[in-house]
């Protein structure tokens, strides 16, 4: 099983770029599940909702949280 695991996304800037390079990982790597740390998605305090549905749309399939 492949996964693939994104480290901490800090804001704006963070969710561009993993937004920008994402599909060519999943094309690299072809992993069966993606896990990424979203708890400074949001301006590097916390997550929204509507972030959150942004990544399972980009086919993120869990997202963790706190320390």
């Amino acid at each position: 099983m492949n996964v693939l695991f994104i480290g901490d996304i800090v804001g704006n800037v963070g969710r561009s770029a993993l937004k920008r390079v994402l599909p060519a990982l999943k094309s690299k790597y072809n992993p069966h599940i993606i896990i990424a740390n979203g708890e400074n998605a949001a301006a590097g305090r916390g997550i929204t909702a509507t972030i959150a549905k942004e990544f399972f749309e980009w086919g993120i399939h869990g997202i963790t949280m706190g320390n």
